[in-house]
């Protein structure tokens, strides 16, 4: 699973995937966009070539199902889903995502030149 937000290592709800095994910090591939969700979450957004994707940073980590189902999952905002995404070396992982038409809505921006969460968050103080 890769992660970009609050579940990474120092985020408000590691907590539900405290116990996997971390496998490292990687990126996805440049076709991305990156938002601030009220800057309390991001979002990760597929788009096309002609759309400047990003390369956004995260975390994976080997997780369970039950995990997943459990604890992650209930976790996560309404506005992300889950979904596979392609990482910078051409595998896929499982990732949140944010669901067609949340990016339109209140207290989203675009973050996608910040260079990740924790910079961004970063950037706020």
């Amino acid at each position: 699973m890769f992660v970009n937000g609050e579940a990474m290592s120092t985020g408000s709800i590691h907590f539900a995937i405290a116990g996997a095994l971390p496998l490292g910090d990687v990126h996805t591939a440049s076709r991305y966009r990156f938002y601030s969700v009220r800057d309390e979450f991001p979002g990760l957004y597929p788009v096309g070539a002609e759309e400047g994707g990003v390369s956004v940073p995260g975390e994976l980590y080997e997780l369970e199902y039950a995990m997943l189902r459990d604890r992650l999952l209930p976790a996560e905002p309404p506005e992300l889903e889950l979904t596979v995404i392609e990482l910078a070396d051409g595998s896929g992982s499982l990732s949140m995502r944010m669901r067609d038409g949340a990016i339109d809505a209140p207290g989203v921006i675009d973050i996608s030149d910040r260079g990740g969460w924790r910079a961004y968050l970063g950037s706020l103080a």
